[in-house]
């Protein structure tokens, strides 16, 4: 045991979780194959770069006898990608799971994400290592990475190290591209009858690696609730200090639904959806207006403060910047030499302006410095602008401020308009897993276990019904190719695991559409306050709202 903890963390580290009804007798299930699952698009070049593990049935698990494997099993698990709360319970669920099958089962855990396994460091992990970890935040048990795993020599490197360690299954968790190399790996190894199966679990706070099968990526719940008591508590600052209009950029650079589900979590005055953006073809000054607009009928009712809620990728979904983008990362990529020589930022936006068609070149042009430089910022190693690096909040603060005395001199603003800035964003990641995550994790590993169980490959670890209680949450497993379509990258086209975008048909969307206008003008602020871990059911173990309303609740 850790030497000093807080009454908070000792108290979770008994906490229980709760698991479906199917699981717990064990992890040695009785498995039901259903319909077979074709890709989700592209279906003949999918088929064509996975023939093994393509077009493979749906799995659903229910209760089995409770009794052990003759042999122990060996297993390798890998947390990829950003941190979600809730990692550990996956680890925490696996291994009991394991430990289901035969007590002398063991977990390996490889250190720093998917390079660890490459490079043969790892960590046995034993019931009184996990001890410390369960029902914590954070990735720190093992460590995380963003190593890519797509090459033969990486799975040749991945192979001998686990059969050195007698792993006879791997389990990755992370998001739809860590999925997506999940299943390359399970590709070749089932070729070439390695004796080694892939399994993945869904990570990522964004919330957009879900579908039919996986109602929710983990770490989604209870970011989305930290975030929430965070705007919260500022909602109820600015309706006393009655003075300041907050703008705040949350994260999700693909997806915006921690914005949709914050929005509609505390109804804050403005909530922009990437999406909808870009559905709508809305360019910059048509965002601006609607900030404006609001800001301007709250003042006129007396009210010179607000709450604005900014996803993190909402400047790449806006027709003119992304067209703007995109050339600004073809200029840096193939001028990054000449451009970083250049002994000022002046230099470099004047530099910048000659290479630029005329209508980037004027969008360009109307951003302040900061802005400009930030665009141009080193991109990341998939070649793209870092788009958390953007301050979307404090460019949305600058045009405002603009629109805003533009109207006071025609007058029709009155009011005053004094602001702060926020960024949510590491403040999610690692938080105490909620109820919900700490049970809905610790199923995804322990159902992992029992999809090693089946001696079956390729799969993603499926818990659904995630609104009824646990006991009736349906375990089973999806093949992760079932996910999957083409798309272009790097002038090649890849597979990959669909993104999962806010559906602008969809009920969470429905939902804050309706009550917009209301929330622009009226205070109309809900404060949720911090994540509860004991009461009643329906205070402790509430889900999201979005999950609620997709579900029909």
């Amino acid at each position: 045991m850790k030497c000093c903890i807080s009454p908070i963390q000792k108290a979770r580290l008994a906490y229980a979780p709760k698991l479906p009804s199917a699981l717990r007798s064990g992890a040695n299930v009785v498995c039901k194959e259903g319909k077979k699952m074709k890709p989700f698009a592209d279906e003949k070049k999918i088929k064509e770069r996975f023939p093994n593990t393509s077009n493979m049935p749906l799995l659903q698990f229910s209760a089995g006898s409770g009794a052990t494997l003759k042999k122990p099993v060996n297993v390798g698990v890998i947390l990829s990608g950003g941190q979600a709360p809730g990692g550990h319970n996956v680890i925490a669920g696996l291994f009991d799971g394991l430990k289901s099958l035969h007590s002398k089962s063991k977990l390996y855990g490889f250190k720093g994400g998917p390079s660890g396994l490459v490079d043969n460091k790892f960590v046995e992990i034993t019931a009184g290592f996990l001890a410390d970890f369960r029902n914590t935040g954070g990735f720190d048990m093992i460590g995380s990475g963003r190593t890519k795993l797509e090459t033969p020599e990486q799975f040749d490197k991945a192979e001998i190290n686990c059969k050195a360690l007698g792993i006879t299954a791997l389990v990755i968790i992370g998001g739809d591209d860590s999925n997506t190399n999940a299943c390359l790996l399970a590709e070749y190894y089932k070729a070439k009858n390695a004796g080694i199966l892939v399994v993945g679990c869904p990570k990522t706070i964004d919330g957009d690696l879900k579908n039919e099968f996986i109602e929710t990526s983990f770490g989604f719940d209870t970011a989305t609730k930290v975030y929430s008591e965070l705007i919260g508590n500022i909602e109820r600052d600015a309706n006393s200090a009655k003075k300041y209009w907050h703008f705040i950029k949350l994260m999700g650079r693909s997806a915006s639904h921690i914005a949709l589900e914050c929005g509609l979590r505390t109804q804050a005055n403005i909530t922009l959806i990437s999406e909808e953006v870009e559905a709508k073809k809305q360019n910059l000054d048509e965002i601006v207006t609607i900030i404006a607009d609001s800001v301007a009928r709250r003042a006129a009712n007396g009210e010179n403060f607000g709450v604005a809620l900014i996803p993190e990728g909402l400047i790449e979904f806006i027709p003119d910047f992304k067209v703007l983008i995109a050339e600004l990362n073809d200029l840096l990529a193939k001028d990054a030499d000449a451009y970083a020589a250049l002994p000022s930022n002046e230099k470099k936006a004047e530099f910048i302006l000659g290479k630029l068609s005329k209508k980037s070149a004027a969008v360009f042009a109307s951003l302040p410095m900061e802005i400009k430089m930030q665009l141009t910022m080193d991109r990341d190693p998939h070649g793209n602008v870092q788009v958390s690096r953007i301050e979307t909040e404090k460019l949305l603060v600058e045009l405002v401020k603009n629109k805003l005395a533009d109207w006071k001199k025609a007058g029709k603003f009155g009011g005053k308009f004094s602001t702060q800035t926020h960024f949510f964003g590491y403040e999610g990641r690692c938080s105490m897993p909620s109820n919900f995550d700490a049970d809905y994790c610790y199923s995804l590993g322990f159902n992992a276990a029992a999809i090693i169980r089946t001696g079956k490959t390729g799969y993603m670890s499926s818990v659904r019904n995630l609104t009824a209680p646990a006991e009736k949450w349906i375990a089973g497993a999806i093949p992760l190719t079932a996910m999957m379509n083409m798309e272009r990258r790097h002038g090649e086209d890849k597979p990959v695991i669909r993104k999962a975008l806010v559906e602008l048909d969809g009920a969470p969307f429905r939902k804050l559409s309706s009550k917009r206008a209301k929330w622009a003008v009226e205070t109309s602020y809900v404060y949720p306050g911090p994540i509860q871990f004991f009461g009643p059911s329906e205070v402790a173990d509430i889900t999201t709202i979005t999950l609620a309303l997709e579900k029909g609740k």
